[in-house]
């Protein structure tokens, strides 16, 4: 019988098929010697223990069921179930006693994470489509934040996008990862690899959640790698960063001076681009990471596959035409009629073949990918979690693209290249 709960730099925590690839990800890196928060994982035993002590196993079946309604009150039984019933001994004794060894040991608050076991994996990153918890408190909040994410598996955002991979959560289980808070003072993403075989970084101030959710403009730096592997930075670029995340204390204003200022220098964009090939060469492929900075170094928090596609040649006439320029997904070149959205609630606007001009590009808007033909957003960056899912889907997408909404008129015929970055529109 294996055990419920083991370090996240234990062998046995890079058993993807236990504890999710996110988590078997990370216990890679730290056993390779790369810094990483040392917390514990959960095995997703736990849970199939859980579902069964609620005799929940036959509901979670009824969720593929071809009737609707029976399908939504399944995945509803399911996400009460795990929400409000209490956690079995068998799985709740040892998942207190690590957590107050963890908390005993790091003096740190705590860190929830999802680590399902279908997610970060090649062609199926499911990256925003569950939950993490921050800055969690006490004992209370820490049992809330593992139930939530247990129920989280059969969220409705989960289910549509389970959907388009024929998937269903009753088929698989969810892990989870518990972490110390890192205290970042700048936090971000990576990507390993670009078409033109560069590495992208994004950092913000505070919490990389703002980057995550796609409510800033991060910095964009982008380093260059020799033929023996040498990094240099070959361009950075501010980015608008009016607001930070901290822990439990939300969003606050960054004080201007702050706003204006790279938040990594030379040297340490460097030290993170090292950090990054060496994750790289660990998992063998192409990595998206994200990263925190607090005041011993730099902290990885996860990898997942990158995918990668080479840059399109456009048709000569779209150079004719006026262009904006912002932050590249990565993939793709596509062209379609401007939809203009400035607000979640008018997103059934949104056509096949669109192309969606908006503000921020949060997860939600994950719902409309399966139709657009390319997204343009004032916010966000290249790690955002939307940007993750347009990169696995070969949408086409822009982010930081200023005053995209107000500059780009509704309706008109408008491409975008999701590799240089660039949208044009017709006049």
């Amino acid at each position: 019988m294996h055990p419920l709960i083991v370090s996240s730099t234990s062998a046995e925590a890079v058993d993807a098929d236990r504890f999710g690839p996110k988590a078997a990800n990370l216990a890679r890196l730290g056993r390779a010697g790369l810094p990483i928060p040392h917390g514990f994982c959960v095995d997703a035993h736990a849970y199939r223990i859980q579902v069964a002590a609620l005799r929940l196993a036959e509901v979670a079946r009824c969720v593929s069921s071809a009737d609707s309604a029976t399908a939504r009150r399944a995945a509803l039984a399911m996400k009460l179930g795990l929400l409000d019933e209490p956690i079995v001994s068998q799985v709740l004794d040892p998942l207190l006693d690590a957590w107050r060894t963890l908390v005993a040991t790091t003096g740190a608050l705590t860190v929830v994470r999802s680590s399902a076991l279908v997610e970060d994996r090649f062609g199926s990153s499911f990256a925003g489509q569950f939950e993490s918890y921050l800055g969690l408190e006490d004992e209370t909040e820490f049992i809330t934040a593992v139930r939530s994410c247990w129920a989280a598996l059969w969220s409705t955002r989960v289910l549509r996008y389970m959907a388009t991979h024929d998937a269903s959560p009753a088929d698989t289980a969810m892990a989870v990862l518990v972490q110390p808070l890192v205290s970042a003072r700048v936090a971000g993403g990576g990507l390993s690899r670009t078409a033109d075989n560069d590495m992208v970084l994004n950092a913000t101030w505070g919490l990389g959640s703002a980057i995550a959710q796609g409510e800033v403009v991060p910095d964009r730096i982008v380093v260059s790698r020799d033929g023996e592997g040498a990094l240099t930075l070959r361009d950075s670029v501010l980015g608008r960063k009016f607001h930070s995340v901290g822990c439990i204390h939300g969003t606050r204003p960054v004080p201007r001076v702050l706003a204006s200022k790279p938040c990594l220098t030379h040297a340490q964009a460097l030290e993170l681009g090292v950090l990054v090939q060496r994750v790289e060469d660990i998992m063998g492929m192409p990595v998206e990471i994200e990263w925190a900075l607090d005041d011993a170094g730099f902290k990885l928090l996860q990898a997942r596959p990158l995918h990668v596609e080479p840059a399109q040649i456009p048709d000569e006439i779209w150079l004719r035409h006026p262009g904006l320029n912002g932050h590249p997904a990565g993939v793709g070149w596509g062209a379609g009629r401007a939809c203009v959205v400035n607000c979640e609630c008018e997103l059934a606007r949104v056509a096949p073949g669109d192309i969606l001009v908006t503000k921020v590009a949060g997860p939600a808007l994950s719902q409309v990918l399966p139709r657009v033909a390319g997204v343009v957003a004032e916010l966000g960056g290249s790690t955002s979690h939307l940007a993750s899912l347009a990169r696995e889907r070969g949408i086409p997408m822009v982010l930081g693209v200023l005053d995209a909404t107000q500059r780009i008129p509704d309706g008109v015929q408008t491409a975008v290249d999701g590799v240089a970055g660039v949208v044009r529109w017709m006049r």
